[in-house]
């Protein structure tokens, strides 16, 4: 089973909670860590915009990655939420079977 991260940003920790809550309820994570006053940099419809935001960091798996992706997109206030995956290689044996449990 191949294991992801996936981050999201959200302009306010409260949407950062709603969309976790949802993905824990939902068994589509195992774990939200959401971490505050994170200020980005980005080019959006032709200027330089400064936000601050902060990090959503979702623990689940590869045949979940859709389902947390659609539920992100869904209920999150911005029109093109960042949904970035990133595999997870290497990991404490424990925790990953955790994390397994968690999304199953």
């Amino acid at each position: 089973m191949r294991r992801l991260v996936v981050l999201s940003t959200a302009p306010r920790a409260e949407d950062a909670e709603f969309l976790a809550r949802e993905l824990v309820d939902r068994r589509l994570a195992a774990c939200v860590n959401i971490l505050p006053a994170l200020t980005s940099i980005y080019r959006w419809r032709g200027e330089v915009e400064r936000t601050e935001e902060v990090l959503m960091v979702v623990k689940t798996t590869e045949d979940r990655f859709e389902a947390v992706r659609e539920a992100i997109v869904k209920g999150h206030p911005y029109d093109v939420p960042e949904v970035i995956a990133v595999e997870v290689t290497l990991g404490h044996a424990p925790y990953l079977a955790w994390l397994d449990e968690g999304v199953s």
